[in-house]
């Protein structure tokens, strides 16, 4: 027999000054006290501040429960304990951990009472943990003040550029009583891999045991079966499916998904019976996918292939989605990804300061399609190598990769973020002295456990890495790149300088959304450095690097609601700008993992999707971005980009337009080639068609092909005065020789109309003028209102529409009105 008996129940929890307040599990120590009201909400304007003394507080959470005996063996199952556990049942110690990562199973059945017992969880402080192990290892370089790198708990608790310092403890993971006879699944590892057209699953089985009783393991997955009767402890089981429907990435095909069923049994003859009867012992069950996967470095490179095709990565990076993992439900995950979906994304980096996501997650990311790179938890600092950190993370790495080995979403493990980069390039070495720093876990344990466990998927190093201990690691001619002097100290068009193989991490800052500031905020009058908004920039320097970006390229601000439009702006066109290079040249790159989609609260940061889960201008820039085909206007002709001179694409002897002048690209991720013919023209501010080109072509399945311009098109008689546009089906591509500052943008004037049906509003704006990065803003006016786009350029007699949902009526007087809808032009008069 088999049972689970969920110990969720009847819980408090203790600590300091406080006693027996109601707790929730799971959950954690900071949900737990403000349910209770004994905080205020973290989250909300200095409040952070005030809460510090929880993280260096030990707590302790107790409850009763009702037992029955009945079984061989009783074990204590606890999924995730944050961080550092001490558990007693009924006065008697059952066992410690530290290591918020992994899970433990415990056999209690000799201190189980029939009928009621108490069970405790005691949590002795992480800041005393990780600084006593500081103190004794000896101190190592870290990009924040916290001793996060000597403790196995989700880093971004200790704070981060975008993050709240909020170090939690708790049960945060189910903890129950699983009871059981002769043997159960210790571990079930399957191998799922597909090999002209005949699917094959590898299962290695590794079973506890209560009793050498013999026992039979069955297998089964798409009609096939296998079985073996085991009187030991370890069984490989191998089935194979003909013609399996094939796993693929979302926008390369279907999500086909296969249940695997895994039952051990033993046989146990009945007086009455006949013939024997099977006796279920336990049971594992699984939906796995058939497909292959590999990255290809030959040429220095670093190219995604899923069943032998190139996959072309449009992707975001992913922190955790709140402070408070009991928050982050299935249905939010789900929320997420539509809006990831919505965007064109096709690939989820999973960052290594945050932890090893959730099943929900992955779960979702199989049924849609997401490739998944999933980072071993290192982040942004030297880690030590002494015990009892080595084991603890073998044991975590070999937890965690086995829990996950089953989903096709997952294609990529990565030992750590940017610890090598900070190695060869942060001054790490003079203050390491000799002291490890985690190089024989992301060289050697990791990659070890990476090939005994799961073998069928890759393994890199570091993001970034270039393919070599013996390379830089951040160099962007080879493997993968990150780009941060963008926003540390360059304007964003240095992205241009750039020809990296694949991007694994850039971005620019923008504030969250006006109802996610004014939900979090009381700040009065709201302002960029007004003390909850303050608060709310974790960033160093990033009120100062937000200004720098915007004056480089916009009008300045006048007002808090001019600055919040305009750096929201400045995000969106910072992001779309690298994306659109980036993809421009194809083949050379041949992946974009832009930082990040996601906010854990709301925070002045680099997210598309602010930490109450609204859309920033920088959602739009990214669909449009990302879109499978995309018609990009890119510095080509006359510009040196790489060694032998102008662009390739320029036929020998043609007129060459100005330096720095730009060329039509379009580039194609669709699954059929693309024949299209676009309209090219430069106007003046009035619309004026001054010069014009069409320009035809075929572009292959993944890829991407160069037209040059004719010079008169690209040769402007004011710069200051005159654009050019790109059109075809409806989608345009815009290049202005000035920036918006520099631009005698002339008074905004429009005619507008609303119409409401139901939840929905229709607002139409029609050009009189030239309307530059037309933004509607509808939250201001309603939390859930929702525009469908964002950023919209029209030349005198255009039109556009924005459809608007909103949970209440909208005033349609006041969605024509600013600071609802604004454009660039505003803030020019």
């Amino acid at each position: 027999m088999t049972s689970y008996q969920s110990l969720h129940e009847g819980w408090t929890v203790s600590g300091g000054d406080l006693a027996d307040v109601p707790a929730t599990v799971p959950g954690c120590v900071h949900t737990d006290l403000l349910a209770a009201g004994r905080i205020d909400d973290p989250y909300l304007d200095e409040n952070e501040k005030k809460l510090a003394w929880i993280g260096r507080t030990d707590w302790d959470y107790s409850t009763t429960f009702s037992f029955a005996a009945g079984a061989d063996r009783t074990d204590l199952v606890c999924e995730g304990l944050d961080t550092v556990a001490a558990i007693t049942l009924n006065g008697s110690p059952v066992g410690e951990t530290a290591n918020m990562h992994r899970g433990y199973r415990f056999d209690v059945g000799p201190l189980l009472r029939d009928g009621t017992n108490t069970l405790r969880v005691t949590f002795t402080s992480a800041y005393a943990y990780a600084e006593a192990a500081q103190q004794r290892l000896g101190r190592r370089p870290n990009a924040y003040d916290e001793p996060f790198n000597f403790i196995r708990k989700q880093a971004c608790h200790f704070g981060w550029d975008w993050g709240p310092t909020l170090v939690t403890a708790g049960i945060w993971q189910p903890i129950g009583l699983h009871t059981w006879s002769v043997a159960r699944l210790a571990e079930v590892r399957p191998q799922v891999t597909v090999a002209g057209g005949t699917g094959r699953v590898e299962l290695r089985v590794r079973l506890e045991r209560a009793s050498d009783e013999p026992v039979t393991i069955t297998a089964s997955i798409a009609g096939r079966t296998a079985q073996a009767t085991v009187d030991g402890v370890e069984a490989l089981l191998i089935l194979t499916v003909d013609d399996p429907a094939l796993w693929w990435p979302r926008g390369y095909g279907d999500q086909p998904l296969y249940d695997l069923d895994v039952v051990v049994t033993a046989t146990a003859h009945s007086p009455s019976a006949a013939s024997p009867s099977a006796r279920e012992l336990d049971r594992w069950s699984r939906r796995v996918g058939f497909r292959t996967v590999r990255v290809d470095t030959s040429d220095d490179g670093f190219v995604l292939i899923v069943n032998d095709m190139p996959v072309a990565v449009r992707g975001v990076n992913w922190i955790p989605d709140d402070v408070f993992d009991n928050r982050v439900t299935r249905d939010r995950l789900a929320a997420r990804f539509r809006q990831a979906a919505e965007a064109n994304v096709n690939y989820l980096r999973v960052w290594g300061g945050g932890r090893y996501e959730s099943g929900d997650f992955y779960d979702l990311a199989d049924e849609q399609g997401f490739l998944v790179g999933q980072d071993f938890l290192f982040a942004c600092a030297a880690y030590p190598e002494e015990e009892p950190f080595r084991s603890e993370v073998e044991a975590e790495a070999r937890h965690n990769v086995l829990r996950l080995a089953s989903h096709p979403s997952l294609v990529m493990w990565t030992g750590n973020n940017e610890n090598l980069w900070g190695h060869e390039d942060w001054g790490w070495k003079p203050a390491l002295n000799g002291l490890s720093w985690g190089a024989a876990y992301y060289y050697d344990l990791l990659p070890r456990i990476v090939a005994e466990i799961d073998p069928t998927r890759p393994y890199w190093p570091g993001s970034p890495y270039s393919g070599t201990p013996e390379r830089y690691p951040n160099d962007p001619a080879y493997g993968t790149t990150h780009i941060w002097d963008v926003w540390n100290t360059d304007d964003y068009t240095k992205y241009a300088a750039y020809r990296p193989r694949f991007v694994a991490e850039f971005g620019f800052q923008a504030p969250p959304a006006y109802s996610t500031l004014r939900r979090a905020l009381l700040d009065d009058p709201l302002a960029h450095d007004s003390p909850g908004m303050a608060h709310h920039q974790k960033a160093v320097d990033g009120d100062k690097k937000l200004e720098r970006g915007l004056a480089n390229h916009l009008p300045t601000p006048r007002d808090f609601d001019d600055w919040h439009y305009l750096t929201q702006l400045n995000q969106a066109r910072a992001l779309a700008f690298g994306i659109e290079h980036f993809r421009s040249l194809r083949p050379l790159c041949s992946g974009v993992i832009m930082w990040q989609l996601n906010d854990c609260w709301p925070v002045t940061s680099w997210a598309a999707v602010d930490g109450d889960g609204r859309k920033k201008p920088l959602w739009y820039a990214l669909r449009d971005a990302y879109a499978d085909r995309l018609l990009t206007l890119q510095p080509r002709t006359g510009t040196p980009l790489e060694p032998g001179g102008p662009h390739p694409d320029i036929e020998p002897g043609a007129v060459v337009p100005p330096a720095g002048a730009p060329a039509l690209v379009a580039v194609n991720d669709a699954r059929t080639p693309w024949a299209f013919s676009a309209t090219v023209t430069r106007r003046n501010l009035a619309g004026d068609i001054l010069a014009s080109a069409v320009l035809g072509a075929t572009v292959a399945t993944a890829g991407a092909t160069t037209l040059p311009l004719p010079a008169d098109v690209v040769t402007p008689g004011d710069p200051t005065m005159e654009l050019i546009v790109a059109e075809i089906d409806g989608r345009r591509s815009w290049w202005f020789f000035a920036e918006d500052k520099d631009i005698p943008w002339p008074t905004p004037e429009h005619t507008t109309t609303v119409e409401t049906t139901g939840t929905s509003t229709k607002v139409t704006v029609t050009a009189a003028t030239t309307l530059r990065s037309l933004t509607l803003f509808p939250d201001r006016l309603h939390p859930t209102a929702e525009a469908d786009q964002a950023a919209v350029t029209l030349l005198p007699g255009e039109s556009t529409t924005f459809t608007i949902r909103s949970n209440v009526p909208l005033n349609p007087a006041d969605l024509t009105k600013h600071p609802v809808l604004r454009c660039v032009n505003d803030v020019a008069h």
